[in-house]
């Protein structure tokens, strides 16, 4: 009788391993034309609950975009309604079914032993880690890079305005995306 059970309990276990990694690799990316429209698309999306995340394109994926929205593939039809609805409708919605169409993760931390730096996408955010002081930002090519650096250098991680909020490109939105990273990371 208990080899019975254990042979249940090894065979229940083994199928709820199998689901969780059926579900986990159950997912799809949306491609758009530009950075501009993923933003506004993740915006929209994330305001109505819906849990996605931006990634990088993975190389299989050629579009005049550098990021790209993952999202669960069972959420298609609703969520890709929902975006044409508001007429953010996306140039291709890809389910990952192989290693090569998998997005590429935006983010890279470094450990310089007193400094810490993430880059996310083209943008790099440099803190010294005792003081938790911005000490350099550097990366993207967008017009707005020196601004944001002026704007945070120098300033605690925490007291420094928000890229999202005082950037306007892509470098800005990308630099959003390392100040919160690196705040996630000091936490």
């Amino acid at each position: 009788m208990i080899l019975v059970f254990k042979r249940i309990s090894r065979l229940f276990n083994r199928t709820q391993k199998n689901e969780a990694r059926k579900v986990k690799e159950d997912l799809g990316i949306l491609v758009f034309e530009n950075t501009s429209e993923v933003i506004q698309a993740e915006n929209f999306l994330k305001s109505r609950g819906w849990e996605i995340k931006v990634m990088g394109p993975p190389p299989g994926i050629q579009s005049g975009c550098d990021l790209v929205i993952q999202f669960p593939l069972i959420e298609r039809l609703m969520l890709t309604r929902q975006l044409e609805e508001a007429g953010l409708a996306p140039l291709e919605v890809v389910p990952v079914t192989h290693p090569l169409l998998k997005p590429v993760d935006l983010f890279h931390t470094k450990d310089f032993g007193d400094y810490l730096m993430v880059r996310a996408a083209n943008m790099k955010l440099t803190i010294e880690k005792k003081t938790k002081i911005i000490v350099n930002i550097s990366g993207g090519g967008c017009p707005d890079v020196p601004y944001l650096a002026r704007e945070m250098v120098g300033r605690h991680l925490d007291e420094a305005p928000r890229p999202g909020k005082i950037g306007h490109t892509l470098c800005g939105y990308a630099l959003e995306l390392a100040h919160k990273e690196m705040i996630r990371q000091c936490s």
